[in-house]
């Protein structure tokens, strides 16, 4: 007989659970053709995901001046590194002209560190 309460009471209780969160949703939601949730913020990957297919005249030739700037700015840095990576590279064949097999400066270590660091970071801008 104990159990049978207690289940009935356990039903009961699952019920009304279930009308409380029903309700609560449903006081979430918009009603009568009234005005939705705004959406929440969308990170700029998202947005252009999210983004309706069309596009003002203005806004394609806005995008594509963005386009060359960034094109042009990307150029500049890579000529910049590639002359920087040249230099490095002739100051460290010095350095390793300058020692012999049995003496390894430290200071190679760090060209050769700052090299691969300045080639990684040429490689990243070349794919775009």
């Amino acid at each position: 007989m104990r159990m049978r309460v207690v289940a009935a009471i356990a039903v009961v209780s699952v019920f009304f659970l279930g009308l409380m969160l029903g309700s609560q949703a449903a006081a979430a939601e918009p009603q009568n053709g009234s005005e939705p949730m705004a959406k929440p913020r969308l990170r700029a990957a998202q947005w252009e995901r999210e983004r309706p297919p069309y596009e003002t005249p203005l806004e394609k030739e806005q995008q594509r001046k963005m386009e060359k700037a960034r094109n042009e700015n990307r150029q500049q840095d890579l000529k910049r590194d590639t002359a920087r990576l040249l230099e490095l590279a002739t100051e460290l064949k010095e350095y390793v002209d300058k020692t012999n097999e049995s003496v390894l400066s430290v200071e190679v270590i760090r060209k050769a560190e700052e090299i691969e660091r300045l080639a990684k970071s040429v490689r990243n801008k070349m794919k775009g």
